[in-house]
Order: C-alpha cells, then sequence, then structure tokens
C-alpha cells in the first residue's frame, strides 16, 4: 500500500511539472509561469501536515530542479518547496476552516518560496539573478498562484486526503 501511495505521488508530481513546463510556458508573463508545482505542495501539506508537505516539497523540487529546461544550481527549489510545505502544514487547521486562510496561505508560501529561490540565486551567484529582477517578477508570481489558488488547491487537498485518510500525528 504504501508502493501505491509513493506512486501516485509520484504520478502527481509528473503531472503537475508537465503542465507548468509544457502548456504553462505559453501563458509567461516576464518569464514567470503559475506554479503549479507549489499549489501542489501547499495542497499536500493542507491535507497532511508540515512533515509531509515538508517532504514532498523536498521531492517536487528536486523534481522541477532537473526538469527540462533546467538551468541553475539543482536544489535551490527543492529548499523553498520544502519550507514552503512546511509554513503551509504549520496553518492547515485554520486553512481548513477558511477560504480566505487558504488563499493567504498560498500568498504567504508563494512570496516565501520565491524569496528563499531569489535569495538562493543571489548567494550562488545564478548569472540574470539580481535583487530589481526578483522584486519585478514577485508581484507577478504571488498574483499566480493566487489566482489559481481555488482551482488547483482543493483539487490536491481531496487528492492527498484519499492517499492516505488515516489522521496524520505530529
Amino acid at each position: 500500500m504504501v508502493l501505491l501511495r509513493a506512486a501516485a505521488c509520484a504520478v502527481l508530481i509528473v503531472l503537475t511539472i508537465t503542465v507548468q513546463v509544457g502548456l504553462f510556458a505559453h501563458l509567461s508573463i516576464a518569464g514567470v509561469v503559475p506554479d503549479l508545482v507549489l499549489l501542489l505542495v501547499v495542497g499536500a501539506a493542507l491535507a497532511r501536515g508540515p512533515s509531509y508537505g515538508a517532504g514532498l516539497g523536498l521531492v517536487a523540487g528536486l523534481a522541477i530542479d532537473l526538469a527540462p529546461p533546467a538551468d541553475g544550481v539543482a536544489g535551490r527549489w527543492a529548499l523553498a518547496l520544502a519550507v514552503a510545505g512546511f509554513l503551509a502544514g504549520l496553518v492547515r487547521g485554520e486553512a481548513r476552516q477558511s477560504v480566505v486562510a487558504t488563499v493567504a496561505t498560498v500568498a504567504v508560501t508563494s512570496f516565501a518560496a520565491s524569496s528563499l529561490y531569489a535569495l538562493s540565486g543571489l548567494v550562488l551567484r545564478e548569472p540574470g539573478v539580481t535583487i530589481s529582477r526578483a522584486l519585478e517578477v514577485m508581484p507577478i508570481a504571488v498574483g499566480y498562484d493566487v489566482a489559481l489558488t481555488p482551482l488547483v488547491v482543493p483539487l490536491a487537498v481531496v487528492a492527498f486526503r484519499r492517499l492516505d485518510p488515516a489522521p496524520v500525528r505530529w
């Protein structure tokens, strides 16, 4: 049963990355595309808690780091999505009760993940990563993620609750 759950998570991650990198690349604004992987991680964290969210964020982030067209240092998205998953999991009780709390959770985690990704790029001296560029794309990234929240996060929460209906203790 554990293997089946892991396979289902892998399929969700691969499907989400494929849509994000393939289909949503045509919807980019200033080089920013909707971050479906972040929304999947937030949905998992809201359904299963901070440990699950951080673990899934780490795996999904590493997958997005290595997915073509990978052009930076691997591990930057893994770190950013692990932190986002942990943060989203911390508010899972409140966000489960309110749509506003869910949207606020996505906004905060999107900002945190994007900031951490940009900061790691600055520290590692990635080409093209500057403070002015980060400040330019941050509102677009958060806006995209908040706009897609009602479409993606509820589906992700339902999917992860069905994968393992037993309550998580943390």
